[in-house]
């Protein structure tokens, strides 16, 4: 069975990794700055603890501010640090 290449886009687009985090900062053109917090569970102690982790991505006609609960998305390289977009 064939596999089209309009199928083939919609798969790849599904496998990208998503995210769900807050922007902290918008201050930049078109890059925001969301704040990813992920929770771990201790190894040995089984007791769970929170991590984040702050991310630059690409934010079109700077629809998104400052506190706006979002999903980023993997995407390609836009800069040396910029590798996500806003959804």
């Amino acid at each position: 069975m064939k596999q089209t290449k309009q199928s083939k886009k919609e798969t790849e687009h599904k496998l990208r990794k998503q995210l769900k985090g807050k922007i902290v900062s918008d201050k930049m053109d078109k890059t925001a700055v969301v704040k990813v917090n992920v929770f771990k569970k201790h190894p040995i102690y089984k007791k769970r603890y929170k991590r984040f982790k702050k991310y630059l991505a690409h934010n079109t006609n700077n629809q998104f501010k400052t506190g706006d609960e979002v999903i980023i998305e993997s995407m390609r390289p836009l800069s040396k640090k910029k590798r996500w977009i806003i959804k």
